[in-house]
């Protein structure tokens, strides 16, 4: 084989590996999308419609296994452990959200690496999930968003070998800390807000008692 055969071949193999590499690209952009309007989707209550899009994120991830051996490390590149995390976010949020419930890595098909990164970021959707019921009275409700939050954080700050071998575990758990203790606070406001409402309510029904008896 002749030097040009030879650059010729490995051109070829460039050729191949950039449009391996484009397609991959575009189908883990749309899954992070998809994701993503599932998360939101979930807001709004709209279980059966996350539901949907997950299955066809998961569809998308399919493509990777059609990745040639040559070609692997594309499986490696950052925009598909990005992906892998926006899914796992919004799998965890809407089984907390749906049915209360935890949902592992096996089960959705992630590394353990995206995972435990995706479940960090779930603490940020039940903040907007705490102060979307704080907006409408739903006090308990908010409360309950806390205790997972709190619940995911402790269980994830205790785990030293993930937080020695994944830096952007620390970083988004020391963001998660800020964000809980936000959320304590408006919950607490709220929580001392309704108690004095209710008070005051009490006490006009026991005002409006004596003016009826005298």
């Amino acid at each position: 084989m002749s030097l040009r055969q030879i650059l010729k071949k490995i051109e070829e193999e460039l050729e191949e590996r950039e449009q391996a590499k484009d397609e991959l690209y575009d189908a883990m952009r749309k899954a992070t999308r998809l994701s993503k309007q599932a998360i939101f989707s979930v807001h709004k209550g709209q279980f059966n419609e996350a539901k949907k899009m997950l299955r066809d994120v998961k569809k998308l991830f399919a493509k990777l296994d059609d990745i040639p051996s040559t070609h692997r490390q594309l499986t490696y590149a950052g925009i598909v452990d990005a992906a892998f995390q926006e899914y796992t976010e919004a799998h965890i949020f809407l089984k907390l959200t749906h049915e209360d419930k935890f949902i592992g890595p096996e089960k959705i098909g992630v590394p353990s690496t995206s995972f435990l990164l995706g479940l960090a970021d779930v603490i940020g959707e039940l903040r907007r999930s705490a102060l979307d019921f704080l907006r409408d009275g739903n006090v308990k409700a908010a409360e309950k968003c806390l205790e997972r939050m709190e619940l995911i954080y402790d269980e994830l700050v205790v785990l030293d070998e993930a937080l020695h071998a994944l830096s952007e575990l620390r970083r988004k758990l020391d963001v998660a800390r800020r964000i809980i203790e936000a959320t304590r606070g408006d919950v607490t406001i709220e929580v001392r807000r309704s108690s004095l409402e209710h008070s005051i309510e009490k006490l006009e029904r026991v005002l409006k008692e004596r003016k009826k008896v005298r």
